[in-house]
This record gives structure tokens, C-alpha cells and sequence, in this order.
């Protein structure tokens, strides 16, 4: 599946609060697309969450949200950190406040997956989201 040649791309503060500025961002971007932005938003907070939760101790990494449309039309989402660490889905159900993000992201995304980068640099968790 390939990707749209257009990609619009932040870099996240090093802090929580950063993820309201996350959401606005989507916001923007689904906005361009006439996309709904409830699900993208929801989806992009627990990535960046975990992101910044994980990868907060790994030195000069920054984490790096992008956005960009597939062929058919759906939102590809990465989220970009330097910890090597590779996240996993926990089973958690509905009353859990913690360890939610990937059973979140794994119930709203078409697909979702994640890729090691080259030179133990860090990784990718991606997401694809349709049109709702």
C-alpha cells in the first residue's frame, strides 16, 4: 500500500501536553482532507502518549508525528521515536487506566503496526485510519 506524496509533520514537546498540541494538528490536517477528526485525534493521542512514556530517557530523540493520505484515500499516521523498545498490545479491557493505548489504536485503525529503524535509531508505530 503506498503513500500520498503530500505529508504534513510535527515534532511533539518533550512533555505531556504536548499531545493537545497533537490533536490540534490533526485537527488541521483531517480538516484539509474532510475527514472527521474524532478517531485521528484519539488514535494520535494514545501514539504520542506512548511515545513520549517510552522514549522520554532516550537522549536528542525527538518524537515525530506525520500525516498523509493512502491511495484509497484513508489516514496514514506514523509516530517516530529513538527508543529501541518495541511497544506491545496488553490485554486490557474497558475499565483500565493504564496500558490502553495499542487496544485503543488496534480497535479504531484498519491496520497498525511497527517497524524497528536502521542502526538501533529508534522506531515507527503507524496506523491506518479510514474514512468515517
Amino acid at each position: 500500500m503506498g503513500q500520498a506524496a503530500t505529508q504534513s509533520e510535527m515534532v511533539v514537546k518533550r512533555d505531556l501536553k504536548g499531545v493537545a498540541e497533537v490533536r490540534e494538528f490533526v485537527r488541521l490536517v483531517t480538516g484539509e482532507y474532510g475527514m472527521d477528526d474524532f478517531v485521528p485525534c484519539l488514535v494520535a493521542s494514545e501514539l504520542v502518549t506512548n511515545a513520549l512514556q517510552h522514549a522520554t530517557s532516550e537522549a536528542d530523540g525527538d518524537v515525530v508525528l506525520r500525516l498523509s493520505r493512502t491511495e484509497d484515500d484513508a489516514l496514514w499516521m506514523e509516530v517516530q521515536d529513538a527508543a529501541c523498545s518495541l511497544p506491545h498490545l496488553l490485554a486490557a479491557d474497558a475499565s483500565s487506566e493504564s496500558g490502553r493505548g495499542l487496544f485503543i489504536v488496534d480497535q479504531y485503525a484498519r491496520c497498525w503496526g511497527i517497524r524497528a529503524l536502521a542502526g538501533n535509531s529508534g522506531k515507527v508505530v503507524f496506523a491506518v485510519i479510514d474514512r468515517t
